[in-house]
């Protein structure tokens, strides 16, 4: 498959890069013409040749040749996660389904929208872990799969983010917010019933 890559797509928006026809689902599959990649060496290489370009799209680059493809969500999926240690020297290590660990930390920040209404789906709104940097502004994450989510969130504990009250984790000296507090009425926000740490969590 891979030395056919080259012929596999066509001409794309952006000037001549070529559009190759891969598409990575939301569940971290991937498809070639359609049919399912189930060879984990492959997917790895794969994984370790993808990046993304200035404008955020998905490239597909090794040293001969570059190619745009499709990313219905993230790239790749946390599916295993371990830690060590409490409170700020705890260490949050994920694995991903390319067999990738990463560490949570300043420089692979776990994102989530935790600023919204308590009574929003988690389920919308999944917390995504940086992988890598792309070429510019955009980089390449990892969705947390839901049980690595509960894991997490069974983790949390509270603090304060931006004059916020929250749940959130640490990792390497870092607090990542998963959530807002409520208050005894419900209510979430600054007022919230949730006492932790100071606000030096930014």
């Amino acid at each position: 498959m891979a030395a056919r890559l080259s012929h596999g797509g066509h001409a794309g928006a952006k000037g001549d890069v070529p559009r190759l026809p891969f598409l990575i689902r939301r569940d971290g599959s991937w498809l070639y013409r359609g049919g399912v990649i189930k060879r984990k060496a492959m997917l790895c290489l794969f994984g370790s040749l993808l990046t993304r370009d200035a404008q955020g799209a998905y490239l597909l680059r090794s040293p001969f040749e570059s190619g745009m493809i499709e990313v219905e969500d993230a790239p790749f999926v946390a599916v295993e996660l371990t830690w060590t240690g409490v409170g700020r020297t705890q260490r949050l290590c994920f694995r991903t389904n390319m067999d990738e660990t990463v560490t949570a930390s300043c420089e692979h920040p776990i994102r989530t929208e935790w600023d919204v209404p308590p009574e929003a789906s988690a389920d919308a709104r999944p917390p995504y872990l940086l992988v890598r940097a792309g070429d510019g502004r955009w980089p390449l994450e990892a969705r947390l799969s839901r049980s690595v989510w509960y894991e997490l969130a069974a983790l949390a504990e509270p603090g304060v983010y931006r004059g916020v009250r929250c749940m959130g984790v640490w990792s390497c000296g870092s607090f990542f917010p998963l959530a807002r507090c409520e208050t005894a009425t419900g209510q979430a926000g600054a007022d919230a019933g949730c006492f932790g740490e100071p606000d030096d969590t930014e």
